[in-house]
């Protein structure tokens, strides 16, 4: 089974960014995600991440993917993570992000897999004029 994801965002977007990501890539086998609603805390998403470990296959490793660097999603993946090797927490959860792990996945190892999703995150956010700039540079 290949590396599980677990998504967590504030709101539902974290929801949203699966159904958006299997639309392009289709159905994906031992990918989670949570919700942060408004009235819950820190420990409702423990819990949450807890029940979402428990229905995937977690022996390759876990990628829990949040939206916002030390907000509540990240705080609490982050204490579930923490003591386990084969577990992290990545920020800035995006569609390029999601694409690219998930379509890696069945050829990747969790350290691979991470980096992978580092580099695909930060790379899928582009600027049109910036883009352009640079491909005609490259014309050149």
């Amino acid at each position: 089974m290949p590396v599980g994801i677990i998504i967590g965002t504030h709101g539902e977007s974290a929801r949203e960014l699966l159904k958006s990501t299997e639309m392009i890539i289709g159905k994906q086998d031992n990918v989670e995600f949570i919700t942060f609603v408004p009235g819950e805390n820190t420990d409702t998403l423990i819990q949450k991440f807890t029940e979402k470990l428990n229905d995937i296959d977690a022996s390759d490793g876990v990628l829990f993917m949040v939206d916002l660097f030390g907000g509540s999603p990240y705080n609490a993946a982050s204490q579930i993570a923490l003591p386990q090797e084969k577990m992290d927490v990545i920020t800035g959860v995006n569609i390029p992000m999601l694409l690219e792990t998930l379509s890696m996945r069945a050829v990747s190892g969790f350290d691979d897999l991470l980096n992978t999703a580092l580099t695909a995150g930060s790379t899928g956010v582009k600027s049109l004029k910036q883009s352009l700039k640079d491909v005609e540079e490259d014309d050149l």
